[in-house]
């Protein structure tokens, strides 16, 4: 179904930059779900995500489901995943443990596990997240793949078996500094959880929380990945070399993207 004028005026009206793409999406939604695309067009010129209206967004070529109160999975957090499965092709475990912490909708964890099983090789893959609407999101994107979700605080809801096992460890946590919080786009301030957004007074709270549990849950030779900003990724690698593990940093130009890596020292 083709959009009509109309629709893509008030789009581009709101300040939709892609006034022509979104109409296009929502006028296909509303066709295969039969809601009422008025109201889908009011909702998305009132300021709401697209993808919560779609209920989904694409993340690493996948359709990944999101829902209202969800984080909604980054572009640029593509990298992060290209930089993991790297990590996991060098490991000699035939079917290494990843978790994906502060997971959100699940996307990492999914697009991962995707990535390598396209390659012929399989992960256990497990995800936390505090927010109960995330956890509820990731369950309705890995469990099909046979992941287990559990809700809680960071560490706290995996079962103790994953204890010292961890080769693998996404924790794509918050990192935007308390203050500029005000200052991120109305889609993100006003729709997604605070508590997916806000790292502290410096943006690396809930990261320090993170590394100063990792070294007891990762396994000998095991890997932690999180996205940084540029600058805060020098401040991160002092966190981790402060808990014992050898940071480094890799960034993309294409993705404007940062990830910090702290690695475990392997066992001799």
């Amino acid at each position: 179904m083709t959009p009509t004028g109309d629709v893509v005026a008030q789009l581009r009206a709101a300040g939709c930059v892609f006034a022509e793409d979104e109409a296009r999406l929502l006028t296909e939604a509303a066709a295969e779900t039969g809601a009422d695309l008025t109201d889908l067009l009011a909702q998305r010129v009132s300021g709401t995500p697209l993808e919560y209206l779609l209920g989904w967004t694409e993340f690493h070529g996948l359709r990944v489901a999101v829902a209202p109160g969800v984080f909604v999975p980054r572009q640029r957090t593509a990298f992060l995943v290209d930089e993991a499965a790297e990590l996991a092709r060098a490991l000699r475990t035939e079917n290494p443990i990843v978790v994906d912490m502060c997971c959100g909708s699940g996307a990492l964890g999914l697009a991962l596990a995707t990535t390598l099983g396209s390659e012929g090789r399989r992960i256990s893959l497990a995800a936390a997240d505090i927010e109960p609407a995330a956890v509820e999101c990731a369950r309705r994107n890995i469990t099909p793949i046979g992941a287990a979700v559990y809700q809680g605080d960071l560490f706290d809801p995996l079962p103790r078996e994953l204890h010292g096992r961890i080769e693998i460890l996404l924790a794509n946590t918050p990192y935007v500094p308390s203050e500029m919080i005000a200052q991120m786009p109305p889609e993100a301030r006003d729709h997604e959880p605070r508590t997916a957004l806000d790292g502290g007074p410096d943006g690396l709270d809930v990261f320090r929380r993170v590394v100063g549990a990792a070294r007891t849950w990762l396994a000998p030779g095991g890997h932690l990945l999180v996205e940084s900003s540029e600058a805060q990724a020098p401040h991160a690698i002092t966190v981790l070399t402060e808990h014992g593990l050898t940071g480094r940093i890799a960034e993309s130009d294409e993705l404007y993207a940062t990830v910090v890596i702290g690695t475990k020292r392997a066992a001799r």
